[in-house]
């Protein structure tokens, strides 16, 4: 057989490629790599298929069996309609430790099984919702509280929000909390400071008001179940726990408006002098939203660098793990209150135990100072002033 080749230089012109797309059979050797790109783009599709079809579900329990949850799960489908008594939408599910996926028979199942986020199982209330790799289109839903006339439970967002209006509503709701010593656990700062908040009416619904708790290192991060509750939390900052005086603030990725508050000795005092009345003692703060309390003024920055005094002991920064847990500690808790260009902890010289912050501006340095200044860390009062702006550029401490 004597090959062809196309010559551009001739009038002919040549067939065009066929790909293979209108399904056509051919098996010779030009249609191999067709076939094999059709072999592709039909994994590809399936594999974009079973991720419409897939959702995630939060918050399950120790020990949840699969089997249990898809049994569980496709018997509430068949209570409120979704399908037929003897349907099982769900056809398959896969349990990790906190968390589960569950595969539905097509995309339409799977966007109303998104109605089942909150439900009750085992205690807990499960999270329903896409899996990080969906890149479909927003699907509204609704609560199985909302469904089923119940009231909100805190933790479960309004699904209505879309994927980047919860992300941006999560960071309204999430407070950092520094200082915290290993022993603390996620259950022991979620029951203590939900506790704290119950007890001097810091919250807007009967319950914990947090959701959620991650502990890494020498601080934490907490999601409160509503903004409302998050701005209220703030006044927590200094509350004592286990030896330690934890500092409750917003996050360094927290965009939003500055929040008025003020520390547990305000809210102490507030209640000794009888302002705040407790929900035993007659007090309704426990569902109402109480006023912000105001910090007093505090002095303001003359510079963009701040210097930080009594935060720590030589002992925190002896070995280099201590050192760079200390310097991201600093930056995540200092970054709250503007834009940090960077942090210096000196280890030795003049400088050494002293934590130098250098801000954008002078009004984020002031709002540095006005947050920090009088705070306690490790039973050590902090002092927090203005430094010359050229003897930190030039590493004079």
């Amino acid at each position: 057989m004597t090959s062809q080749t196309f010559n551009p230089g001739t009038s002919s012109t040549p067939a065009p490629l066929d790909f293979g797309i209108t399904g056509a059979s051919s098996t010779t050797g030009t249609d191999a790599v067709p076939n094999a790109l059709n072999s592709i783009l039909a994994a590809q599709q399936a594999a974009q298929d079973k991720v419409n079809r897939e959702l995630f579900v939060g918050n399950t329990p120790p020990g949840t069996s699969e089997m249990l949850l898809l049994q569980f799960m496709n018997g509430a489908l068949r209570r409120i309609g979704v399908c037929s008594p003897e349907d099982s939408p769900i056809i398959q599910c896969r349990v990790n430790a906190k968390f589960a996926f569950v595969e539905c028979q097509s995309q339409d199942v799977a966007n109303k099984v998104l109605n089942l986020n909150g439900i009750p199982f085992l205690g807990s209330n499960l999270k329903v919702s896409r899996p990080s790799k969906y890149t479909g289109p927003y699907v509204s839903s609704r609560s199985w509280q909302d469904i089923t006339g119940q009231p909100p439970v805190a933790g479960i967002s309004d699904s209505s929000l879309g994927t980047a209006g919860s992300a941006e509503e999560k960071v309204n709701r999430e407070l950092f909390v520094g200082n915290t010593t290993p022993e603390m656990t996620e259950q022991m700062l979620t029951d203590f400071l939900g506790k704290a908040m119950e007890q001097v009416g810091l919250t807007t619904h009967p319950g914990n008001p947090i959701s959620a708790c991650r502990v890494s290192g020498k601080f934490a991060f907490v999601e409160l179940r509503t903004k409302e509750e998050a701005a209220n939390a703030l006044n927590l900052n200094n509350i004592p726990y286990l030896g330690a005086m934890l500092r409750v603030g917003r996050p360094s990725k927290y965009t939003g408006e500055i929040t008025p508050s003020g520390n547990w000795e305000d809210i102490l005092a507030k209640y000794m002098s009888g302002e705040l009345k407790l929900p035993a003692q007659g007090g309704t703060a426990a569902i109402t939203t109480p006023a912000p309390i105001v910090t007093p003024p505090s002095p303001v920055a003359t510079s963009r660098v701040v210097r930080l005094k009594n935060m720590l002991t030589s002992d925190d920064l002896a070995s280099d793990a201590e050192y760079a847990e200390v310097v991201e500690d600093t930056r995540d808790e200092c970054g709250q209150f503007g834009l940090l260009k960077s942090v210096a902890v000196p280890r030795d010289g003049p400088g050494a135990t002293m934590i130098f912050l250098e801000y954008a501006s002078i009004d984020d340095a002031s709002k540095a100072i006005q947050g920090l200044a009088g705070r306690t860390f490790d039973g050590r009062r902090v002092e927090a002033e203005s430094f010359d702006e050229d003897k930190f550029a030039n590493r004079d401490f």
